[in-house]
Protein backbone atom coordinates (compact mmCIF):
# COMPACT_ATOMS: atom_id res chain seq x y z
CA UNK A 1 0.00 0.00 0.00
CA UNK A 2 0.87 3.65 -0.52
CA UNK A 3 -0.28 5.37 2.67
CA UNK A 4 -0.94 8.92 3.81
CA UNK A 5 -0.19 9.14 7.54
CA UNK A 6 -0.17 12.51 9.26
CA UNK A 7 3.27 12.60 10.97
CA UNK A 8 2.07 15.28 13.38
CA UNK A 9 -0.53 12.95 14.90
CA UNK A 10 0.22 9.46 13.58
CA UNK A 11 -3.29 9.25 12.12
CA UNK A 12 -3.71 7.09 9.01
CA UNK A 13 -5.58 9.24 6.49
CA UNK A 14 -5.66 7.17 3.30
CA UNK A 15 -4.30 4.04 1.67
CA UNK A 16 -3.80 3.45 -2.04
CA UNK A 17 -3.23 -0.08 -3.37
CA UNK A 18 0.00 -0.84 -5.19
CA UNK A 19 -0.16 -1.17 -8.94
CA UNK A 20 -0.47 -4.76 -10.10
CA UNK A 21 2.18 -6.31 -12.32
CA UNK A 22 -0.26 -6.02 -15.22
CA UNK A 23 -0.84 -2.33 -14.51
CA UNK A 24 2.90 -1.70 -14.38
CA UNK A 25 3.41 -3.42 -17.74
CA UNK A 26 0.56 -1.37 -19.20
CA UNK A 27 2.18 1.83 -17.91
CA UNK A 28 5.50 0.88 -19.52
CA UNK A 29 3.69 0.22 -22.78
CA UNK A 30 2.00 3.62 -22.60
CA UNK A 31 5.23 5.63 -22.24
CA UNK A 32 6.88 3.44 -24.89
CA UNK A 33 4.13 4.04 -27.45
CA UNK A 34 3.98 7.75 -26.69
CA UNK A 35 7.69 8.37 -27.23
CA UNK A 36 7.83 8.70 -31.06
CA UNK A 37 5.06 11.29 -31.25
CA UNK A 38 6.36 13.27 -28.26
CA UNK A 39 9.83 13.38 -29.78
CA UNK A 40 8.41 14.42 -33.14
CA UNK A 41 6.46 17.28 -31.58
CA UNK A 42 9.62 19.38 -31.50
CA UNK A 43 11.45 21.38 -28.86
CA UNK A 44 9.47 24.67 -29.13
CA UNK A 45 6.12 22.92 -28.65
CA UNK A 46 7.38 20.83 -25.76
CA UNK A 47 8.93 23.90 -24.13
CA UNK A 48 5.62 25.74 -24.39
CA UNK A 49 3.87 22.93 -22.52
CA UNK A 50 6.54 22.95 -19.82
CA UNK A 51 6.12 26.71 -19.51
CA UNK A 52 2.38 26.23 -18.99
CA UNK A 53 3.15 23.65 -16.30
CA UNK A 54 5.23 26.26 -14.47
CA UNK A 55 2.24 28.60 -14.43
CA UNK A 56 -0.04 25.88 -13.06
CA UNK A 57 2.40 24.91 -10.33
CA UNK A 58 2.47 28.57 -9.28
CA UNK A 59 -1.34 28.76 -9.30
CA UNK A 60 -1.67 25.62 -7.18
CA UNK A 61 1.10 26.43 -4.71
CA UNK A 62 -1.12 26.45 -1.64
CA UNK A 63 -2.82 23.19 -2.58
CA UNK A 64 0.46 21.38 -3.23
CA UNK A 65 2.09 22.76 -0.07
CA UNK A 66 -0.84 21.56 2.04
CA UNK A 67 -0.51 18.06 0.57
CA UNK A 68 3.19 17.93 1.46
CA UNK A 69 2.44 19.14 4.99
CA UNK A 70 -0.06 16.34 5.50
CA UNK A 71 2.03 13.59 3.89
CA UNK A 72 5.48 14.23 5.30
CA UNK A 73 5.13 17.06 7.82
CA UNK A 74 6.79 19.85 5.87
CA UNK A 75 6.22 23.30 7.35
CA UNK A 76 3.59 25.03 5.24
CA UNK A 77 5.80 28.00 4.37
CA UNK A 78 8.63 25.66 3.37
CA UNK A 79 6.15 23.82 1.16
CA UNK A 80 5.26 27.05 -0.59
CA UNK A 81 8.96 27.77 -0.96
CA UNK A 82 9.49 24.35 -2.51
CA UNK A 83 6.83 25.05 -5.12
CA UNK A 84 8.59 28.32 -5.88
CA UNK A 85 11.73 26.37 -6.80
CA UNK A 86 9.61 23.96 -8.87
CA UNK A 87 8.24 26.90 -10.84
CA UNK A 88 11.76 28.23 -11.39
CA UNK A 89 12.92 24.84 -12.69
CA UNK A 90 10.08 24.46 -15.18
CA UNK A 91 10.52 28.05 -16.37
CA UNK A 92 14.27 27.64 -16.70
CA UNK A 93 14.03 24.62 -18.97
CA UNK A 94 11.09 26.07 -20.91
CA UNK A 95 13.08 29.22 -21.67
CA UNK A 96 16.61 27.84 -21.93
CA UNK A 97 15.84 24.40 -23.32
CA UNK A 98 15.79 25.38 -27.00
CA UNK A 99 19.25 26.97 -26.73
CA UNK A 100 20.62 24.08 -24.67
CA UNK A 101 19.37 21.63 -27.31
CA UNK A 102 20.71 23.51 -30.33
CA UNK A 103 23.16 21.71 -32.62
CA UNK A 104 26.79 22.13 -31.64
CA UNK A 105 29.13 22.65 -34.59
CA UNK A 106 32.63 21.16 -34.49
CA UNK A 107 35.73 21.79 -36.54
CA UNK A 108 37.39 18.44 -37.14
CA UNK A 109 40.33 17.23 -39.19
CA UNK A 110 39.65 17.45 -42.93
CA UNK A 111 36.19 18.92 -42.58
CA UNK A 112 33.50 19.67 -40.05
CA UNK A 113 30.89 17.96 -37.94
CA UNK A 114 27.91 18.70 -35.77
CA UNK A 115 26.67 17.25 -32.50
CA UNK A 116 22.90 16.95 -32.37
CA UNK A 117 21.14 16.61 -29.02
CA UNK A 118 18.38 14.05 -28.99
CA UNK A 119 16.22 12.18 -26.47
CA UNK A 120 16.82 8.49 -25.83
CA UNK A 121 13.38 7.15 -24.90
CA UNK A 122 11.20 6.20 -21.92
CA UNK A 123 12.73 6.77 -18.49
CA UNK A 124 11.92 5.56 -14.99
CA UNK A 125 12.03 8.10 -12.16
CA UNK A 126 12.15 6.89 -8.55
CA UNK A 127 11.47 9.80 -6.25
CA UNK A 128 11.85 10.40 -2.47
CA UNK A 129 9.52 11.82 0.15
CA UNK A 130 11.63 14.68 1.55
CA UNK A 131 10.94 17.11 -1.33
CA UNK A 132 7.92 15.54 -3.01
CA UNK A 133 7.56 18.14 -5.78
CA UNK A 134 11.04 19.61 -6.20
CA UNK A 135 12.76 16.26 -6.71
CA UNK A 136 10.26 15.34 -9.40
CA UNK A 137 10.63 18.71 -11.11
CA UNK A 138 14.38 18.54 -11.54
CA UNK A 139 14.08 15.15 -13.25
CA UNK A 140 10.90 15.75 -15.23
CA UNK A 141 11.21 19.32 -16.56
CA UNK A 142 14.45 18.88 -18.56
CA UNK A 143 13.48 15.48 -19.91
CA UNK A 144 10.07 16.64 -21.09
CA UNK A 145 11.72 19.49 -23.01
CA UNK A 146 14.35 17.10 -24.37
CA UNK A 147 11.66 14.71 -25.60
CA UNK A 148 11.91 11.69 -23.32
CA UNK A 149 8.78 10.11 -21.84
CA UNK A 150 8.52 9.32 -18.14
CA UNK A 151 7.24 6.58 -15.87
CA UNK A 152 7.23 8.00 -12.34
CA UNK A 153 7.32 5.99 -9.12
CA UNK A 154 6.99 8.23 -6.10
CA UNK A 155 7.69 7.44 -2.44
CA UNK A 156 5.15 5.22 -0.76
CA UNK A 157 4.12 7.95 1.70
CA UNK A 158 3.41 10.52 -1.04
CA UNK A 159 0.51 9.22 -3.16
CA UNK A 160 -1.36 12.53 -3.07
CA UNK A 161 1.69 14.50 -4.18
CA UNK A 162 2.22 11.98 -6.98
CA UNK A 163 -1.37 12.34 -8.18
CA UNK A 164 -1.34 16.13 -7.89
CA UNK A 165 1.85 16.45 -9.96
CA UNK A 166 0.39 14.23 -12.68
CA UNK A 167 -2.76 16.38 -12.66
CA UNK A 168 -0.75 19.59 -13.14
CA UNK A 169 1.13 18.12 -16.09
CA UNK A 170 -2.06 16.82 -17.70
CA UNK A 171 -3.75 20.21 -17.37
CA UNK A 172 -0.65 21.87 -18.83
CA UNK A 173 -1.00 19.80 -21.99
CA UNK A 174 1.39 16.91 -21.41
CA UNK A 175 -0.27 14.01 -23.27
CA UNK A 176 -1.71 11.23 -21.11
CA UNK A 177 0.93 8.66 -22.03
CA UNK A 178 3.98 10.94 -22.01
CA UNK A 179 4.03 11.16 -18.20
CA UNK A 180 2.53 8.24 -16.30
CA UNK A 181 2.41 7.90 -12.53
CA UNK A 182 2.60 4.36 -11.16
CA UNK A 183 2.04 3.16 -7.61
CA UNK A 184 4.55 0.38 -8.14
CA UNK A 185 6.09 -1.41 -5.18
CA UNK A 186 9.85 -1.47 -4.68
CA UNK A 187 9.91 -5.18 -5.45
CA UNK A 188 8.60 -4.41 -8.95
CA UNK A 189 11.53 -2.12 -9.84
CA UNK A 190 13.83 -4.92 -11.08
CA UNK A 191 11.21 -6.04 -13.60
CA UNK A 192 10.74 -2.47 -14.82
CA UNK A 193 14.49 -2.04 -15.30
CA UNK A 194 14.73 -5.38 -17.07
CA UNK A 195 12.11 -4.28 -19.61
CA UNK A 196 13.91 -3.21 -22.82
CA UNK A 197 11.38 -0.43 -23.38
CA UNK A 198 12.76 1.51 -20.38
CA UNK A 199 16.14 2.97 -21.35
CA UNK A 200 17.24 4.85 -18.22
CA UNK A 201 16.52 5.48 -14.56
CA UNK A 202 16.94 8.40 -12.20
CA UNK A 203 16.75 7.79 -8.46
CA UNK A 204 16.92 10.16 -5.55
CA UNK A 205 17.03 8.29 -2.27
CA UNK A 206 19.14 6.44 0.22
CA UNK A 207 22.56 5.01 -0.41
CA UNK A 208 21.19 1.47 -0.11
CA UNK A 209 18.40 2.19 -2.61
CA UNK A 210 21.00 3.60 -4.99
CA UNK A 211 23.14 0.48 -4.72
CA UNK A 212 20.14 -1.74 -5.45
CA UNK A 213 18.92 0.28 -8.43
CA UNK A 214 22.43 0.73 -9.84
CA UNK A 215 22.98 -3.03 -9.71
CA UNK A 216 19.76 -3.73 -11.60
CA UNK A 217 20.37 -0.94 -14.09
CA UNK A 218 23.93 -2.07 -14.72
CA UNK A 219 22.83 -5.65 -15.25
CA UNK A 220 20.46 -4.38 -17.92
CA UNK A 221 22.78 -1.72 -19.40
CA UNK A 222 20.52 1.19 -18.49
CA UNK A 223 21.74 4.77 -18.15
CA UNK A 224 21.59 5.79 -14.47
CA UNK A 225 21.53 9.02 -12.48
CA UNK A 226 21.69 8.68 -8.69
CA UNK A 227 21.35 11.44 -6.11
CA UNK A 228 21.96 9.74 -2.77
CA UNK A 229 22.90 10.67 0.76
CA UNK A 230 25.22 13.28 2.08
CA UNK A 231 26.97 14.37 5.25
CA UNK A 232 27.90 17.83 4.10
CA UNK A 233 30.64 19.67 5.99
CA UNK A 234 30.23 23.33 6.93
CA UNK A 235 33.56 24.95 7.83
CA UNK A 236 33.62 28.11 9.93
CA UNK A 237 37.02 29.84 9.69
CA UNK A 238 36.20 33.24 11.14
CA UNK A 239 33.34 35.70 11.16
CA UNK A 240 32.65 39.40 11.52
CA UNK A 241 29.41 38.61 13.39
CA UNK A 242 29.30 35.33 15.32
CA UNK A 243 25.60 35.56 16.19
CA UNK A 244 24.70 36.09 12.55
CA UNK A 245 26.79 33.10 11.50
CA UNK A 246 25.29 30.88 14.22
CA UNK A 247 21.78 31.88 13.20
CA UNK A 248 22.52 31.18 9.55
CA UNK A 249 23.97 27.76 10.35
CA UNK A 250 21.05 26.86 12.61
CA UNK A 251 18.49 27.93 10.02
CA UNK A 252 20.23 25.99 7.27
CA UNK A 253 20.48 22.77 9.26
CA UNK A 254 16.87 22.95 10.46
CA UNK A 255 15.46 23.50 6.98
CA UNK A 256 13.02 20.69 6.21
CA UNK A 257 13.63 19.51 9.79
CA UNK A 258 17.11 18.42 8.80
CA UNK A 259 15.79 16.05 6.13
CA UNK A 260 17.79 17.35 3.18
CA UNK A 261 20.53 15.42 1.41
CA UNK A 262 22.70 18.53 1.15
CA UNK A 263 21.95 19.90 4.59
CA UNK A 264 25.08 20.94 6.54
CA UNK A 265 25.35 17.94 8.85
CA UNK A 266 28.94 18.30 10.12
CA UNK A 267 29.78 21.75 11.50
CA UNK A 268 33.57 22.14 11.59
CA UNK A 269 34.73 25.17 13.59
CA UNK A 270 38.28 26.42 14.09
CA UNK A 271 39.46 26.19 17.69
CA UNK A 272 39.65 29.96 18.16
CA UNK A 273 35.86 30.20 17.73
CA UNK A 274 34.79 26.74 18.80
CA UNK A 275 33.74 27.18 22.45
CA UNK A 276 31.85 30.41 21.86
CA UNK A 277 30.24 29.02 18.71
CA UNK A 278 29.02 25.87 20.48
CA UNK A 279 27.62 27.84 23.43
CA UNK A 280 25.65 30.18 21.18
CA UNK A 281 24.48 27.42 18.85
CA UNK A 282 23.28 25.33 21.80
CA UNK A 283 21.26 28.24 23.17
CA UNK A 284 19.84 28.95 19.74
CA UNK A 285 18.77 25.36 19.15
CA UNK A 286 17.40 24.86 22.67
CA UNK A 287 15.36 28.05 22.84
CA UNK A 288 14.12 28.66 19.32
CA UNK A 289 12.91 25.37 17.89
CA UNK A 290 9.70 24.28 19.62
CA UNK A 291 7.43 21.53 18.24
CA UNK A 292 4.13 22.45 16.66
CA UNK A 293 1.59 21.91 13.90
CA UNK A 294 3.41 22.09 10.53
CA UNK A 295 0.35 23.70 8.96
CA UNK A 296 0.80 26.68 11.32
CA UNK A 297 3.27 29.20 9.82
CA UNK A 298 4.50 30.03 13.34
CA UNK A 299 5.78 26.48 13.94
CA UNK A 300 9.57 26.19 14.13
CA UNK A 301 9.96 22.45 14.74
CA UNK A 302 7.72 20.24 12.58
CA UNK A 303 7.62 16.46 12.84
CA UNK A 304 9.91 14.24 10.84
CA UNK A 305 8.30 12.44 7.93
CA UNK A 306 7.31 9.37 9.93
CA UNK A 307 7.55 7.85 13.37
CA UNK A 308 10.03 5.33 11.94
CA UNK A 309 12.25 8.19 10.76
CA UNK A 310 12.05 9.93 14.12
CA UNK A 311 12.82 6.70 15.97
CA UNK A 312 15.84 6.05 13.74
CA UNK A 313 17.36 9.49 14.30
CA UNK A 314 16.71 9.29 18.06
CA UNK A 315 18.48 5.92 18.09
CA UNK A 316 21.46 7.40 16.23
CA UNK A 317 21.73 10.17 18.81
CA UNK A 318 21.48 7.73 21.72
CA UNK A 319 24.13 5.51 20.14
CA UNK A 320 26.47 8.47 19.68
CA UNK A 321 26.08 9.39 23.36
CA UNK A 322 26.67 5.76 24.37
CA UNK A 323 29.90 5.84 22.34
CA UNK A 324 31.10 8.95 24.18
CA UNK A 325 29.65 11.97 22.37
CA UNK A 326 28.46 14.92 24.48
CA UNK A 327 24.76 15.79 24.22
CA UNK A 328 24.54 19.57 24.58
CA UNK A 329 20.79 19.81 24.08
CA UNK A 330 17.84 17.84 22.73
CA UNK A 331 17.86 14.25 21.54
CA UNK A 332 14.50 13.21 22.95
CA UNK A 333 11.50 11.91 21.05
CA UNK A 334 8.30 13.91 21.48
CA UNK A 335 4.97 12.11 21.16
CA UNK A 336 2.36 11.84 19.83
CA UNK A 337 3.61 12.15 16.30
CA UNK A 338 7.05 11.97 14.74
CA UNK A 339 8.76 14.77 16.64
CA UNK A 340 12.35 14.87 17.82
CA UNK A 341 13.97 17.63 19.83
CA UNK A 342 16.54 19.66 17.92
CA UNK A 343 19.90 18.30 19.03
CA UNK A 344 23.53 19.38 19.35
CA UNK A 345 26.30 16.77 19.66
CA UNK A 346 29.95 17.55 20.34
CA UNK A 347 33.07 15.52 21.13
CA UNK A 348 32.30 13.19 18.23
CA UNK A 349 35.40 11.27 17.15
CA UNK A 350 36.30 9.02 14.20
CA UNK A 351 35.76 6.00 16.43
CA UNK A 352 32.02 6.80 16.60
CA UNK A 353 29.39 5.96 14.01
CA UNK A 354 28.04 9.53 14.13
CA UNK A 355 31.33 10.82 12.73
CA UNK A 356 30.73 9.13 9.37
CA UNK A 357 27.03 8.27 9.06
CA UNK A 358 24.32 10.49 7.68
CA UNK A 359 21.89 11.71 10.35
CA UNK A 360 18.71 12.64 8.50
CA UNK A 361 17.03 14.89 11.03
CA UNK A 362 17.43 17.98 13.26
CA UNK A 363 20.85 17.05 14.65
CA UNK A 364 24.01 19.19 14.65
CA UNK A 365 27.35 17.39 14.90
CA UNK A 366 29.91 20.07 15.80
CA UNK A 367 33.60 19.23 15.33
CA UNK A 368 36.70 21.20 16.35
CA UNK A 369 39.65 21.81 14.02
CA UNK A 370 42.91 23.25 15.29
CA UNK A 371 43.99 24.53 11.89
CA UNK A 372 42.61 25.28 8.45
CA UNK A 373 44.40 22.21 7.09
CA UNK A 374 42.79 20.01 9.72
CA UNK A 375 39.37 21.45 8.88
CA UNK A 376 39.86 20.45 5.25
CA UNK A 377 41.01 16.98 6.29
CA UNK A 378 37.95 16.50 8.49
CA UNK A 379 35.66 17.76 5.73
CA UNK A 380 37.08 15.24 3.25
CA UNK A 381 37.13 12.37 5.75
CA UNK A 382 33.73 11.08 4.68
CA UNK A 383 32.29 8.40 2.40
CA UNK A 384 29.99 11.08 1.00
CA UNK A 385 30.73 13.97 -1.33
CA UNK A 386 27.52 15.82 -2.12
CA UNK A 387 27.95 19.42 -0.99
CA UNK A 388 29.94 21.60 1.39
CA UNK A 389 30.18 25.19 2.53
CA UNK A 390 32.99 27.38 3.81
CA UNK A 391 32.43 30.51 5.89
CA UNK A 392 34.87 33.35 6.53
CA UNK A 393 35.81 36.94 5.79
CA UNK A 394 38.51 36.49 3.13
CA UNK A 395 37.08 35.56 -0.31
CA UNK A 396 40.50 34.49 -1.64
CA UNK A 397 41.00 32.13 1.29
CA UNK A 398 37.49 30.70 0.89
CA UNK A 399 38.01 29.99 -2.79
CA UNK A 400 41.34 28.29 -2.12
CA UNK A 401 39.69 25.99 0.41
CA UNK A 402 36.76 25.30 -1.91
CA UNK A 403 39.20 23.96 -4.48
CA UNK A 404 40.42 21.40 -1.93
CA UNK A 405 37.00 20.11 -0.82
CA UNK A 406 35.97 16.72 -2.21
CA UNK A 407 32.35 17.38 -3.16
CA UNK A 408 30.14 18.00 -6.15
CA UNK A 409 29.11 21.44 -4.87
CA UNK A 410 30.75 24.01 -2.60
CA UNK A 411 29.05 27.16 -1.36
CA UNK A 412 30.89 30.15 0.12
CA UNK A 413 29.30 32.04 3.03
CA UNK A 414 25.97 30.36 2.43
CA UNK A 415 24.77 26.86 3.15
CA UNK A 416 23.96 24.42 0.38
CA UNK A 417 20.74 25.15 -1.42
CA UNK A 418 19.39 24.66 -4.90
CA UNK A 419 18.57 26.79 -7.91
CA UNK A 420 17.34 25.92 -11.36
CA UNK A 421 20.39 27.09 -13.31
CA UNK A 422 23.07 25.53 -11.05
CA UNK A 423 24.05 21.86 -11.51
CA UNK A 424 23.29 19.65 -8.50
CA UNK A 425 25.00 16.36 -7.66
CA UNK A 426 27.83 14.69 -5.84
CA UNK A 427 30.76 12.30 -5.90
CA UNK A 428 31.85 9.28 -3.87
CA UNK A 429 28.85 7.54 -2.27
CA UNK A 430 26.61 10.55 -2.83
CA UNK A 431 25.74 9.42 -6.31
CA UNK A 432 26.32 9.65 -10.04
CA UNK A 433 25.44 12.34 -12.55
CA UNK A 434 24.03 15.84 -12.31
CA UNK A 435 20.63 17.48 -12.28
CA UNK A 436 19.59 21.09 -12.91
CA UNK A 437 21.39 23.71 -14.96
CA UNK A 438 22.80 22.90 -18.40
CA UNK A 439 24.11 19.55 -17.13
CA UNK A 440 20.66 18.44 -16.04
CA UNK A 441 19.30 18.18 -19.57
CA UNK A 442 22.29 16.19 -20.85
CA UNK A 443 22.16 13.07 -18.67
CA UNK A 444 19.53 11.22 -20.72
CA UNK A 445 20.59 12.69 -24.04
CA UNK A 446 21.99 11.11 -27.19
CA UNK A 447 24.75 13.45 -28.31
CA UNK A 448 24.88 12.27 -31.88
CA UNK A 449 27.92 13.16 -33.95
CA UNK A 450 27.18 13.82 -37.62
CA UNK A 451 30.27 14.05 -39.88
CA UNK A 452 29.59 16.57 -42.64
Amino acid sequence: MYSVTDPATGELIEQVPNSTDEEVLAAIDRVHRAYPSWRALGVPARAAIVSRAADLFAERSDELAAIMTLEMGKRINEGRGEIGIVVDIFRYYASQGPALLADEPLVVKNGSAVITKNPIGPLLGIMPWNFPCYQVARFVAPNLVLGNTILLKHASICPRSAAAIESVLRDAGVPDDVYVNTFAASKQIPAILADPRIVGVSLTGSEQAGISVAAEAGKNLKKTVLELGGSDPLIVLDTADLDETVNAVATARMRNCGQSCNSPKRIIVLASLYDDFVDRLTKRVASYYLPGDPSDPATKLPPLASTAAADEVAAQVAHAVAQGASLRTGGNRITPGAYLEATVLTDVTPSMDAYYEEIFGPVFVVLKAETEAEAITIANDSPFGLGASVWGTDPTRLRAIADQIEAGMVYLNTAGGSQADLPFGGIKRSGLGRELGPAGIEEFMNKKSIRL
